[in-house]
């Protein structure tokens, strides 16, 4: 078996190979030709086994690899730089290191999203941008209004009468035609979203974990849709606690001797998830007075953020045991909610058989 690590950049790569006992087969930069890429592994005439980091750009070399019979793990680039550091770091350097730790089996490994959920994923991610950038427009108009000191209802902002509205107000005509460029360019964002959201219906909708989600209190199209694709195969979580770790809903820890402290906003997870699941939590809060109970017991002894937090992992809970029993949700904390949700677009008008269950 030989290892090889690859240090991956937008143009080029350098590739180190070892054998079993870690002396250096073959080391060379390579442009990223797909075609000189599989020479040189071709070339080596053996079994191999590859790593490289997961940056932004590591789908198509693993497409490649792997349509051509190559093992290629992705390493988790920060863990990576914390076993690895180095006094002198090269591209050279890394992907020697990178080939050494694969061969020893220390590569933290990152996990590779199915091929055939990455586009969607991907386009979901591409979604909450759109939103972001639609989110700061309506932000700058209200800061234009205000340097005349008008206060605008979030209604005008929501509609085209809104909008029809706010282009009447007189403006400087500078200010005029600022006021109309954002608003041109949130009617393009608000109909990229909607055409993206569309996109995806054919592919998700009709999925039968899709359908049970939708069943889940505060659990909405597009929460679903991106609890469903970043989660990609529930089963790679062993339990619900590494579950609630990835989702960024428990806190880290920073102890040291007798010095205890906790590390809230920790960055490692899944930011997505992270947020998806706070949105439910509120959704879940405002809607159900059951959980609000729930969150009210728990306000009163946290802050309200860590309350949220507290409801936003219950639901996480329930969501990780509905996907890994493929079962239906059927109550919260044991409590049966007084308020259900009733079938109808997105969730499908008549449930789906799936291997003799009902969903």
């Amino acid at each position: 078996m030989l290892y090889s690590g690859i240090d991956l950049h937008k143009d080029m790569c350098w590739i180190a190979t070892i054998d079993e006992n870690g002396v250096v087969v073959k080391q060379v930069k390579l442009p990223n030709d797909p075609a000189l890429i599989l020479e040189y592994f071709r070339s080596l005439g053996a079994d191999h086994k590859a790593v490289v980091e997961s940056t932004s750009n590591w789908y198509w070399l693993s497409d490649l690899l792997r349509e051509n019979g190559i093992e290629l793990v992705l390493a988790h680039a920060k863990y990576v730089k914390a076993i690895s550091y180095a006094k002198v770091k090269t591209d050279k350097v890394d992907s020697l290191t990178l080939a050494q730790l694969l061969r020893m089996n220390l590569i933290p490994v990152a996990h590779q999203i199915s091929p055939e959920l990455r586009a969607s994923r991907d386009l979901m991610r591409a979604r909450l941008n759109l939103v972001h950038k639609r989110i700061s427009c309506i932000n700058s108009i209200h800061r234009l209004f205000e340097k005349f000191n008008i206060v605008l209802t979030e209604h005008n902002l929501q509609t085209l009468q809104g909008f029809k509205e706010l282009k009447e107000i007189p403006l400087p005509p500078e200010y005029q035609f600022h006021l109309h460029c954002l608003i041109d360019q949130i009617l393009l964002l608000r109909d990229q979203i909607t055409n993206l959201e569309k996109s995806l219906h054919p592919h998700l909708v009709p999925n039968p974990d899709i359908q049970r989600l939708l069943m889940v209190p505060g659990i909405g199209k597009i929460s679903a849709f991106t609890i469903y694709l970043e989660i990609d195969d529930i089963s790679r979580f062993p339990d619900d606690k590494h579950f609630f770790s990835y989702a960024r809903l428990v806190p880290g820890a920073s102890n040291s001797n007798q010095k205890f402290k906790h590390k809230s906003g920790n960055k490692d997870g899944n930011k997505y998830l992270k947020l998806a699941f706070t949105e439910i939590a509120v959704q879940a809060i405002q809607n159900y007075a059951e959980i609000k109970r729930f969150y009210q017991a728990k306000a009163r002894k946290s802050p309200k953020a860590i309350a949220r937090t507290i409801v936003a992992k219950e639901m996480a809970r329930i969501v990780y045991h509905m996907l890994k029993e493929h079962s239906e949700f059927r109550t919260f904390k044991g409590l049966t909610l007084s308020k259900t949700k009733k079938r109808g677009w997105p969730r499908l008008s008549k449930p789906l058989r799936i291997t003799g269950t009902l969903i």
